[in-house]
């Protein structure tokens, strides 16, 4: 216990409720934490380790200007004052607090002077920086189109699981990008994480139908937005050679700072040479003019394909993304370069089907999409595929008691429910016969029967409780949270509360009683001021052994006396 916790104690009492829930999060305070009072915060929040936390996020401009203000005595600087005030890391006058002092003496600083302005690149480079832009734009695509097929399994330490990695790389051209590539759509928010999965959000199917450049500048832009402020500079960033030297005192940065550095190549923000495009230096001033800047180097998209009667499709060129898109919930993409091939399939029809397409509304694309017309081979596979699709109903049991809900299967085919109520590879769902033989019914919820059946090649679809088709979609969305490791403000409510509650009439003895406290627990040897009945103050130097009663105890220096001293008579205490 020191002054300077003392005062932060006082301190964090005159903060009101915002400003203290946003030191609380800018701290990382469990909003569980188990303080009593002011005390117990101010004791935490300058314990070393917590302090050398609460460091991490300075710049090492300045740490060394906290430094200067420590050694000297002086208050920070003004441009530095904010930041260090908002962590609890100063005094009222701005002056470090001895806990604040004692860790930037453990940090190595050495601040580097980053160039705010990135040379431009030359015309080459500016064609290679655009086709790796391009390849990668397009990468993040397949990314999140296969997010939305199946969500991507996490192990404990975050990285994607081995089997996900395999079947992902096997659509990127570049496989080595697959980090990069996922770390900026969690970034831009395209994908989060939810438990040990890492899936596509609402924002991802929305970014998936815009243009290519824009896709670009949306990623691009909360990207830039997203940097450590250390190096962030007029709307754009510092000199990425001198990352790794920005926060001296957070050991985990320079690998964080690396991976910054490799995302930035692999969006095309940054040329390997560290020079910058014209497009990055656009950034400042709107995404329009970088967009358009980017633009004018992106390979020519094409908005018609080549229908093929072998149920194939061809695209001359890269295809718009939007169109490439659509048609790949209704075929499988084969190939893919600056010419792709897709196929079509009973199965993607009747997926598409179940998402809620009729064979109208795809041949009406397709139709408008082909420079060849559609083939009558695959205008057949369309309409038989609807013809048959719904042959199997897939809802809710009506006689089913409400505690115990059941799922109904049902078709106007009877050899179709036979076929079904014999297969192996769906007796994980318990189907059973109805009383009448008419159906099948489950426990199994009904859209783990409706996958199941469709897996297993059945025409199957879902209505609902009238009977109605339900289009359905497989994948999972994940919702909207905040980062790891941050909480909202409101979730310190309670312990601010508690807080608030503590405060006694008089500062003077609750601190005091603390003092004592702290020296009791760690046998402390300390100086006791008292104040005898005749109104004069003695001195005791005793090794602190107990309290209870209202009472302390402890051996007396140099007489080897156990003493016991009322509380209520200590004015002062000091550690020797």
């Amino acid at each position: 216990m020191t002054e300077g916790t003392r005062e932060l104690a006082a301190r964090l009492a005159t903060l009101d409720d915002s400003e203290f829930a946003a030191l609380l999060a800018a701290r990382g305070v469990s909003p569980t934490a188990a303080w009593r009072d002011y005390f117990d915060a101010a004791d935490a929040l300058t314990e070393p380790t917590f302090v050398a936390r609460a460091l991490q996020g300075l710049t090492a401009t300045e740490l060394a200007s906290v430094a200067r203000a420590a050694t000297d005595g002086t208050p920070v600087p003004e441009d530095v004052a904010p930041t260090l005030r908002s962590l609890g890391l100063t005094d009222a006058s701005g002056i470090p607090l001895p806990s604040t002092s004692a860790a930037i003496d453990l940090v190595a600083l050495d601040a580097a002077t980053p160039r705010a302005t990135l040379p431009p690149a030359d015309a080459a480079t500016e064609g290679a920086i655009a086709e790796r832009a391009f390849t990668s734009v397009a990468s993040l695509g397949d990314i999140l189109i296969q997010s939305l097929q199946a969500p991507f399994a996490r192990l404990g330490s975050g990285a994607l699981a081995a089997a996900d990695r395999r079947r992902i790389t096997e659509d990127l051209q570049r496989p080595d990008d697959l980090d990069a590539l996922t770390a900026l759509a969690q970034t831009a928010g395209l994908l989060n994480v939810e438990g040990r999965w890492l899936l596509p959000t609402a924002q991802a199917e929305l970014w998936l139908r815009e243009p290519t450049v824009r896709r670009w500048s949306i990623v691009a832009t909360a990207w830039r937005d997203e940097l450590p402020r250390g190096i962030r500079a007029g709307g754009a960033w510092t000199d990425p050679s001198t990352w790794n030297a920005t926060f001296p005192a957070d050991a985990s940065w320079p690998v964080r700072a690396d991976a910054l550095h490799t995302q930035a190549l692999v969006w095309g923000l940054v040329a390997p040479d560290g020079s910058a495009p014209p497009w990055s230096r656009a950034l400042p001033s709107g995404a329009a003019e970088a967009e358009a800047r980017l633009g004018a180097l992106l390979p020519h998209e094409v908005d018609r394909i080549y229908l093929q009667n072998d149920l194939t499709a061809i695209s001359p060129g890269p295809l718009a993304s939007g169109l490439d898109v659509r048609l790949r919930q209704l075929a499988h993409r084969e190939s893919h370069a600056q010419a792709s091939s897709y196929r079509f399939t009973p199965e993607t029809i009747a997926a598409a089907l179940t998402e809620g397409e009729t064979a109208e509304s795809m041949l009406e694309f397709l139709a408008g999409l082909s420079l060849t017309g559609v083939p009558q081979p695959l205008e057949y596979l369309v309409r038989t595929t609807a013809d048959k699709h719904g042959l199997v109903r897939v809802g809710y049991d009506p006689d089913a008691p409400p505690e115990t809900p059941r799922t109904l299967v049902t078709s106007t085919e009877t050899q179709a429910l036979e076929t079904i109520a014999v297969d192996q590879s769906l007796r994980p769902l318990g189907l059973v016969r109805t009383t009448d033989g008419s159906a099948l019914t489950s426990r199994a919820p009904r859209d783990t029967v409706l996958w199941a059946l469709i897996d297993a090649r059945y025409p199957a679809v879902a209505v609902d409780h009238q009977g109605n088709e339900e289009p359905m979609r497989r994948h999972r969305i994940a919702a909207s949270a905040l980062a790891p490791g941050s909480a909202p403000p409101e979730s310190y409510t309670t312990l601010i509360a508690t807080l608030r509650a503590s405060v006694s009439s008089n500062a003077d003895t609750a601190w005091l009683e603390r003092e004592i406290e702290a020296a009791v627990r760690a046998r402390s040897i300390v100086d006791v001021d008292v104040q005898l009945p005749d109104g004069s103050t003695r001195t005791f130097t005793l090794e602190a052994s107990g309290l209870g009663g209202g009472r302390l105890r402890g051996r007396e220096r140099g007489t080897d006396v156990e003493r016991t001293l009322p509380v209520s008579s200590v004015r002062g205490v000091r550690r020797v």
